[in-house]
């Protein structure tokens, strides 16, 4: 594709049983689609090595290491287990982590020791933060200001929060990134947010396998699609999408200094 312009997807899943196998093919469809980097992101320990493996043998990948706030299952992180792992030059980031109170019962202080344990790594390794947040808005922005978050930043991924808690995060050196639910006809709130985002602050992102944006909404989610969600964007915010793309691979170099 002859293009003046690159988008980068801040957060994938592709070492997921739905894209490993075909990794060759998403690799062919992100270029076709203008896509030139892409950020792989962990979610447990234990499928970490597939993570780190991927942004190893390919030079438009790079990986994070964590554990997502809802998981309950297998080892729990500590903070020299971060260290270790998050040491490597492929690793850009620290996540995903944060709170996710959807569906949660019962006493949550893991969740929250859980999220202190990945700030306190990502400030010891100076690397910035990827952050995941359900229905828990209040107590993360809290733990962050008293974990200093700020000092290493990162992204509020897949967002989907009201503008005070966009500009709160602003406030403790986050970016907002906006994903395919951008996209979707009921989603007017999160695009009313989405027009707002000082262009500083913005990423876009497929959280693939997951939630594909329209025209593909249903299927199975890919880097490539970040261009659908892209384009979206850049309508909310009276853009063209190669000022769009400028905008947010800038940003998303000048946060993870992955390309």
């Amino acid at each position: 594709m002859n293009q003046d312009w690159a988008l980068v997807d801040s957060h994938c899943h592709i070492d997921f049983p739905e894209l490993a196998d075909d990794i060759a093919g998403l690799l062919e469809r992100m270029a076709a689609n203008g896509v030139c980097h892409a950020l792989c992101v962990s979610v447990n320990l234990d499928d970490f090595p597939r993570v780190l493996a991927l942004a190893r043998a390919h030079e438009c990948i790079s990986a994070s290491v964590g554990v997502h706030p809802g998981s309950e299952y297998g080892p729990n992180p500590s903070v020299s287990d971060l260290i270790r792992e998050g040491a490597a030059r492929e690793i850009v980031a620290i996540g995903e982590t944060g709170l996710d109170y959807f569906r949660a019962t019962g006493d949550l202080e893991w969740q929250r020791e859980r999220f202190r344990t990945h700030i306190r790594a990502a400030r010891e390794l100076a690397k910035p933060l990827i952050i995941h947040c359900r229905e828990a808005a209040d107590d993360l922005l809290q733990i962050l200001r008293e974990e200093r978050g700020n000092e290493v930043g990162g992204v509020m991924h897949c967002f989907t929060e009201n503008w005070e808690v966009a500009s709160a995060a602003m406030d403790l050196n986050f970016m907002i990134s906006f994903s395919g639910i951008v996209t979707f006809r009921n989603a007017t709130a999160v695009r009313e947010v989405a027009a707002r985002v000082p262009e500083e602050r913005l990423l876009v992102e497929t959280d693939s396998p997951y939630l594909a944006p329209v025209p593909h909404r249903g299927k199975t989610n890919e880097p490539s699609f970040v261009r659908h969600v892209a384009e979206e964007l850049a309508l909310v915010r009276g853009m063209e999408l190669g000022a769009l793309a400028a905008v947010t691979t800038g940003n998303f170099n000048r946060m993870f200094n992955a390309l």
